[in-house]
Parts: structure tokens; sequence; C-alpha cells
């Protein structure tokens, strides 16, 4: 029984494969940030572990108890706690970007430096990270997230190269729109780290807004998040995981683009897509 340690499993994607991979035989570690998410996990009988990727005593705590409860044997990580400040850069502030990447980017990093000698001491395991399309394209008020989802690209490509001489292989997985509650908590992070009325975007607010408060998806395309659970488990099981995972339509069809287009013509599409998408 292979031990795995999963963020940001309160709901949709981390809880999802939390769920799955229980359910196929491995012994899965759900985290969440607030205690009542935690205890509702505990009720459906996870093994569990508070954790707050923004606070550094949080990870640290978080992975001495995993090593107590695990013997220090730990196969894999799924990368996947985090939010998205939604918003325009101009409107964001120095706090509100460092907020960012304190969930998104320095909370990752400190728990995989923390792993690291478990998996280093049996010379296997995979680091998988939950990354995004908005990891390789850019869109309009979505910079500190896209800026998150960048590092994180940078991150997982280059500790694939280093640990290249070892059997430790990094994943990382790229969804487009799937079920969850992103978007409420894009919302929140919005409303709390933007003067909207005082913004010169104010206009471009409403449709954003529209688009975050919509019931249901709110993008073409979109997929539960059983899509994802599918790429993680190939992850996890594959003797040779890929690079890359892109999940739904879109997530391949922008990687194509990127690759395929001048990047002005891919500016001109990501500006229309934004557009409908605020209407």
């Amino acid at each position: 029984m292979r031990n795995v340690l999963i963020t940001g499993c309160s709901s949709g994607i981390g809880y999802c494969v939390a769920k799955g991979l229980r359910e196929r035989g491995y012994q899965v570690f759900a985290s969440a940030r607030k205690p009542e998410d935690v205890e509702k996990l505990e009720r459906e009988g996870f093994k569990t572990l508070q954790l707050d990727l923004a606070d550094p005593e949080s990870v640290q705590d978080a992975v001495y108890e995993l090593m107590l409860r695990t013997n220090s044997e730990l196969y894999a990580v799924f990368h996947n706690g985090g939010y998205g400040q939604a918003g325009a850069l101009e409107d964001l502030s120095r706090e509100a970007l460092e907020k960012q990447f304190a969930t998104n980017v320095f909370g990752w990093h400190q728990l995989t430096n923390m792993l690291m000698p478990l998996f280093r001491q049996r010379n296997e395991g995979r680091i998988i990270y939950n990354s995004s399309l908005l990891g390789y394209v850019a869109l309009p008020y979505r910079g500190a997230y896209n800026a998150s989802k960048y590092a994180i690209e940078g991150i997982a490509d280059t500790l694939r190269l280093e640990l290249a001489n070892t059997d430790i292989k990094v994943c990382l997985i790229e969804p487009g729109p799937v079920e969850s509650r992103f978007r409420a908590n894009a919302l929140q992070a919005l409303k709390e780290q933007v003067s909207i009325e005082q913004s010169p975007h104010r206009l471009s607010y409403e449709g954003t807004i529209r688009r975050l408060e919509k019931e249901g998806p709110a993008a073409p395309f979109t997929l539960p998040p059983e899509a994802v659970l599918a790429k993680v488990i190939h992850a996890l099981e594959s003797p040779n995981p890929k690079v890359r995972y892109p999940v739904t339509f879109p997530a391949h069809l922008f990687w194509a683009l990127r690759r395929l287009l001048p990047g002005k013509w891919l500016d001109r599409v990501l500006l229309k897509i934004s557009s409908d998408e605020n209407q």
C-alpha cells in the first residue's frame, strides 16, 4: 500500500483525486487548510493533515506528522492546493501578489524540499504538480494566477532535469476548465484585494464578476474532476510517465496554438476568448 500526500482536498480536484486513489488501494493522506474541512475528511474515513501552504510552520508541522505516521515512507505527492487571484495586474498590490505566490508557489516548493529526503532514501517516487493551461498561455485579469502557474512550470521542468539520474519522476497536470470551487474562491479574492470602483478596468470587471458568479460550467468543454484523476493515475503508475498531461480540449488546443501561432496572432485569439467570456 503506497503512501500518497495530496494537498487541497476540501473540494473539487483534490477531493476527487483523494477519493479515487483511496478506492484504488493507495494510502492517501488528504490535507486541507481549514479545520472544518479536515474534520469533514476525517468523518469520511480519510487519513488527514491540516496544512496551510502559505504558512511555513504549518508546512513543516504537516511534514513531521506525515513522517511519523508513515515511518518516513512516501511514494508520491500531488500538489493541488491553491487559489486564483483575479484582477488586473495594475490593480493588485505587491501584498496580493506575494499572497498568491505564498500559497501557489512557495508553499509547494517548501513542501517538495522537505519531502525530498523521503524520496531520495528509496530512490523512487512521483512529484506531481497540478498546473493549468494558464501556465503556458495568459488571459487578462488572471495575471497573478498566470504568474504563479508559469513559475510552477519552470520549477517542475528544472526539478525534472536535476533528478534525471534518479527514479524520482516529476510530472505536470495541465487542466483547462474543470468543475470545482475555483471560481467562487477567485471571486472572493477579487473582492478582497481590488478596489473595483476606483479601477480603470471597472467596466471589464462587470463581465468578470458575471463569469465568476455563474452557476454550472462557465466555459465550453468543461469536464468533471475525474478527468484529472485519470491523468494522475497514469502519472503514478506508468513506468515512464509523461512530462505533461493536458486535460480538456482547450488545454490541448492552446498548447498547439502556442507552438504554431506568432505571438501577436495568439494575443488576438486570447483577447477574443476573454471578450466572449465576459459578455
